[in-house]
């Protein structure tokens, strides 16, 4: 045999080894590895969606937010004219100090007439004593004196009856109360706190932390209560929503690892996160327009089902995220040690700041009417 083709035969017989060793390299890879990850590429950046609307009818006099730009939880956005609110708060003022003398008008007529209904019984008292001794010297005086007499102790008793009856109105009104705590006044105190209220809504504040998106607000634009103004995005808490064909959920479970690409940046960075719950439909079932498969020529089309994927928020910030931007999903199957499909996924909350009232100025506005009213 020639060397030629001895060569030719090691050369054959080398790169059958190398195929035979790659087969065998990716058959392990597969049987070890692939087999046990599902993933996609029909997956997307998601995240909250934060609106900010007015909740007064005002005309907008400044806007501090715009899009693109990042705004901290608690930062101004946009500025309502006051004018009106502070009108309106002044005269809540007023009120509660003119309410505030008219009760201590009613706790002083409640004194007067018991004061009143004093003086009715002595006056009683004595038409009573009239009518004994002048029964008593019967012989000595007139009927007519005697008949007089008897008719005064019956005025005297209606008298009685007319003070008891106007103190037991008055007492109705302010018995059990102190001026401070009395129904009218603390009426009175909730308006002037309504008022404060709709004064701090002249200033609208971001709810939570996070990039301004969708703009509509103007300087000098007159609003209605509830109209959108603008967005704000909380980049921190963003997720993935992949959608998985159907006949791939059985293995999925929440917990499970995931890796995730984002077109962004390339295959150079992974995000890691983990599987948090499961769509309660398909997106077919929640578009608008949602197939009529009991109708017309049926074909069967897989369907799909969103999963949600909780990301690290550190990572997140070290490569930040927009809402929409398309993702490649894989996931590791091999831990079913977490709930299935169906299952519901753990509780995430936002909370705002409740809205302002004043806190403490109020409260000290209102103690000083009081005090400077005599409560």
């Amino acid at each position: 045999m020639s060397d030629a083709s001895q060569s030719r035969k090691r050369g054959l017989s080398v790169l059958a080894a190398i195929v035979l060793l790659a087969g065998l390299g990716y058959g392990a890879y597969w049987f070890t590895t692939l087999r046990n990850v599902i993933s996609t590429d029909d997956a997307y950046v998601g995240g909250d969606i934060v609106a900010i609307t007015s909740r007064e009818a005002a005309v907008v006099v400044a806007v501090r937010g715009d899009n693109t730009q990042s705004v901290s939880k608690g930062q101004v956005l946009v500025e309502l004219d006051p004018l009106k609110a502070n009108i309106d708060m002044q005269a809540a003022e007023a009120n509660l100090a003119r309410t505030v003398r008219a009760v201590r008008v009613k706790f002083a007529r409640v004194e007067q007439l018991r004061a009143q209904l004093a003086s009715a019984a002595v006056a009683l008292s004595q038409a009573q004593s009239d009518v004994r001794r002048r029964t008593a010297v019967a012989d000595l005086v007139s009927q007519e004196e005697i008949i007089h007499a008897r008719d005064a102790v019956t005025a005297a008793q209606a008298a009685q009856r007319a003070v008891q009856s106007s103190l037991d109105q008055a007492l109705a009104e302010v018995e059990g109360t102190q001026v401070a705590d009395n129904p009218e006044v603390r009426t009175a105190i909730a308006h002037l706190r309504n008022a404060a209220i709709v004064r701090g809504h002249m200033q609208l504040i971001a709810p939570v932390s996070g990039v301004v998106a969708q703009r509509s607000v103007q300087v000098g634009q007159q609003i209605a209560a509830g109209t959108p103004l603008m967005a704000v995005v909380p980049m921190d808490g963003v997720w993935i929503d992949a959608n998985f064909k159907e006949v791939q959920l059985g293995e999925l479970r929440i917990g499970q690892p995931v890796d995730v690409h984002v077109d962004a940046y390339g295959d150079d960075v992974v995000y890691r996160g983990k599987v948090s719950g499961f769509g309660a439909g398909t997106g077919a079932a929640f578009a608008l327009l949602p197939p009529q498969n009991a109708s017309g020529n049926w074909i069967k089309i897989v369907q799909r089902v969103p999963v949600r994927i909780a990301l690290d928020p550190a990572e997140v910030r070290g490569h930040p995220l927009r809402i929409g931007l398309s993702a490649s999903v894989s996931i590791d199957v091999r831990d079913t040690t977490g709930a299935p499909l169906g299952a519901a996924a753990t509780v995430r909350e936002w909370r705002a700041d409740p809205g302002n009232d004043g806190g403490p100025e109020t409260d000290q506005l209102i103690a000083r009417i009081l005090e400077q009213n005599g409560a």
